[in-house]
């Protein structure tokens, strides 16, 4: 664990999972996670990408996890892109000349989506978990959203996750409910974010220019796949590579029928960054 501080001297909480020795990593994977969680539930997917030779990272999102601020909330609507920005910056560091990946679940893969569709900082290829591209909001519901937004920023309720639909393994939605860091809250910024942002980098996918492996859920109960499927579409084929698990709930690498989500995850990093 390490703490970054930002422009505003909030502490954003850092994990890293380093290779053994002295070994030179393929690539380093920066993990942002989803809504509500923290970093740390990703040390198995971090275990698993060690294994393969990738150094990874990963910050708990402002409100989130052991970082700073309130739970769920943002002081202003850019904060998760500013705050990636900082990591990123922060790895291209500690490891330059080593090609920097970024993978993204739900919230997560917005986030990261999002500062590729931006320009935020160069990477060198993404991965999309369960992107939450299409927050599956009526027009009345972003209606309300936007206003909360201006009206009641700090306003934070609850964000409505049913952890029962995270996977079909019982023991994840167990484990989730008993984790002290893992919260409910969502504030009124951060909704907005989550109403709009989709909406952004689905205009940009006809232009897509990062290498991006998509894998998501097909019976996914907390993010609207339809999202997916329309970035799937629009976007390049030659740079985009979409991969639907029908039967498979919203945290794909919690399943029980999690080995073909990793391999294809493995197949996509090894034909772009070969082991040595």
């Amino acid at each position: 664990m390490k703490t970054l501080r930002t422009p505003d001297g909030e502490a954003l909480a850092l994990r890293e999972w380093p290779l053994a020795g002295a070994t030179k990593p393929r690539a380093v994977v920066v993990l942002v996670h989803g809504l509500g969680e923290h970093s740390g539930r990703y040390r198995e997917v971090a275990a698993w990408l060690n294994r393969r030779g990738f150094t990874v990272r990963g910050a708990d999102h402002h409100g989130h996890g052991t970082s700073s601020g309130a739970r769920g909330g943002l002081p202003h609507s850019q904060r998760l892109l500013d705050d990636l920005a900082l990591v990123i910056d922060d790895t291209r560091r500690a490891f330059p000349e080593i090609p920097l990946i970024l993978l993204g679940h739900s919230l997560g893969g917005l986030v990261a989506a999002s500062a590729v569709a931006r320009g935020l900082r160069p990477v060198d290829a993404l991965v999309l978990s369960s992107p939450a591209l299409d927050a599956g909001l009526s027009g009345f519901q972003k209606l309300l959203v936007a206003t909360l937004s201006r009206l009641a920023p700090g306003l934070r309720v609850g964000n409505g996750l049913d952890a029962d639909f995270l996977s079909h393994d019982p023991a994840i939605a167990k484990a989730y409910r008993a984790d002290p860091l893992c919260h409910d809250r969502i504030g009124a910024r951060l909704a907005r974010f989550l109403a709009d942002e989709g909406a952004r980098v689905q205009a940009t996918a006809p232009g897509w220019q990062v290498p991006t492996l998509l894998i998501f859920a097909g019976d996914d109960r907390l993010v609207n796949p339809a999202g997916s499927r329309a970035f799937a579409a629009a976007a390049p084929a030659s740079l985009v590579r979409s991969v639907e698990f029908p039967s498979l709930y919203h945290e794909i690498f919690n399943e029980r029928e999690a080995e073909p989500v990793f391999d294809a995850l493995g197949a996509w990093l090894d034909a772009r960054f070969p082991p040595a």
